[in-house]
């Protein structure tokens, strides 16, 4: 059974710094690359940061790029999104996923989404 849990999301002040995490399990993690996702209200879900199965290259945003970290620790099948420097604009849903190949998943794995809100 594949498994994605997100936590970290919360409220901070505009500025402020959030860690979000995402524990997996029921597939091979360090085989995966992975990505974070994000949706906010009355828009579309759109990709925040993706990175490769050792960690070793990542993409961003334009929205993001230079504030919000993607990395991985494959011995503990965890995922994160270091965000620094928050704007209201990042307020949002943020949603880790696997794009896994398999008959099951015709989209992929999905954690349950860990809201985050930026706000003074």
């Amino acid at each position: 059974q594949v498994q994605l849990v997100e936590s970290g999301g919360g409220l901070v002040q505009p500025g402020g710094s959030l860690r979000l995490s995402c524990v997996v399990s029921g597939f091979t993690f360090s085989s995966s690359a992975m990505n974070w996702y994000r949706q906010a209200p009355g828009k579309g879900r759109e990709l925040v940061a993706a990175i490769t199965s050792d960690g070793g290259n990542a993409v961003y945003d334009d929205s993001v790029r230079g504030r919000f970290t993607i990395s991985r620790d494959n011995a503990n099948d965890t995922l994160y999104l270091q965000m620094n420097s928050l704007r209201p604009e990042d307020t949002a849903v943020y949603f880790c996923n696997a794009p896994l190949r398999r008959p099951g998943l015709p989209r992929g794995a999905w954690g349950q989404g860990t809201q985050v809100t930026v706000s003074s």
